[in-house]
Parts: structure tokens; sequence; C-alpha cells
């Protein structure tokens, strides 16, 4: 069985952490993943064989902090070019390598995922766990995980002549909402 991600039912966000002697007036500025794309793949009537494929466009991440609208376009201005510089890296992916799952209830799972994680064109092993619940032809995949930026070569990033600065934690929330792929030969039956 395929499911493949609806972004537009989803929500992805990453929340980055202020420090310095300034951080007390700082923002934690909560920036939205808009573009995405991915599949969650298993075998009917079992989820030996799952596997999670996901692509994430960088170019799309929107801060989502209230702030001016010029500090807003600066911040994000940095983000893309200086932070995850876009042009040399357009893509995170992640790749699972092994999915462990345990059925907590009827219709939910907790799911252990391993695999490697491309960010800013370094790879590394990363895991995290996930609450799933199946509903018919829709899953909802929700939970977090946490990454330092400097695993992938990232500086994190400093205002105000370093007063001001992001922490090296960045925390990922995630509410999927993925939707059962529909084949020709499925079509083909009705």
């Amino acid at each position: 069985m395929r499911y493949v991600f609806d972004k537009g039912a989803s929500r992805f966000s990453v929340q980055a952490f202020a420090a310095g002697m300034l951080s007390t007036f700082g923002h934690n500025p909560v920036i939205a993943i808009r573009d995405f794309e991915g599949e969650v793949r298993f075998d009917d009537g079992t989820y030996e064989h799952a596997a999670l494929g996901l692509k994430i466009k960088t170019a799309t991440f929107e801060v989502l902090d209230e702030m001016k609208r010029d500090d807003r376009a600066k911040l994000e201005k940095l983000m893309r070019e200086e932070v995850l510089d876009i042009a040399d890296f357009p893509d995170v992916l992640f790749e699972s390598k092994q999915i462990s799952v345990e059925k907590v209830s009827v219709g939910v799972l907790q799911v252990n995922v391993s695999g490697d994680l491309t960010l800013h064109g370094s790879t590394q092993s990363h895991s995290f766990e996930a609450r799933v619940m199946v509903m018919g032809t829709m899953l909802r995949v929700s939970g977090d995980f946490s990454i330092r930026q400097s695993d992938y070569g990232i500086k994190p990033v400093s205002f105000a002549a370093g007063a001001l600065r992001l922490k090296d934690e960045l925390k990922f929330n995630f509410e999927l909402v993925a939707r059962q792929e529909v084949t020709k030969q499925a079509e083909s039956a009705v």
C-alpha cells in the first residue's frame, strides 16, 4: 500500500531558540515548512517492509512569528541565503532504513523510524518516534524531533553583533496527513 502526503491538510514546522544577552527580548522563531512531498509504503495487512520517504523544498520556509514585515523579510532572507544556502542545497531529504511498529489500540500505532537525513549537503543517521492513526484510506502521522544544526555543517546565526543568536538545536513538529494512492489496477476493478 502506498500513502502520499497531502501538504494542504498537513502542518510541518521548525522552531529555533534564542540565546545570548538579549535573548529575553528576542523571538524563538517558528518556521512553517510549506512545500514537501513524500510517501509511506507498507505491505497490505501488515506493517512489514514499511518505508518512508520525504523531500522538503527549503525555499518555501516561512517565518510565522508576529513581527514587522521588514524584520520578517530580513530573517527569511538570512535563513534562506546564509543558513540553508538554498541555491546550493534546495532540498532536505529523509529516507527510512528501518521502521518498527507497535499497535497501541485499534487504528493507533506507535512507530520508531530510523533512516538517513540529508540537510545542507550532509547526510546523518536520524531516528524519531511518531504516532500514526489509521483512518481507512488516510493516515494521520504526528510527532516531533530535534536536530543540531552543527551536525549538518550549519552555523547558528547571530544578530546584533552576537548579542542575540540562535541556539544550535532546532525542534521540528509535524502533523501530517497521507492519503492512500489509488492504483490504475484498483481503478479498473471498479
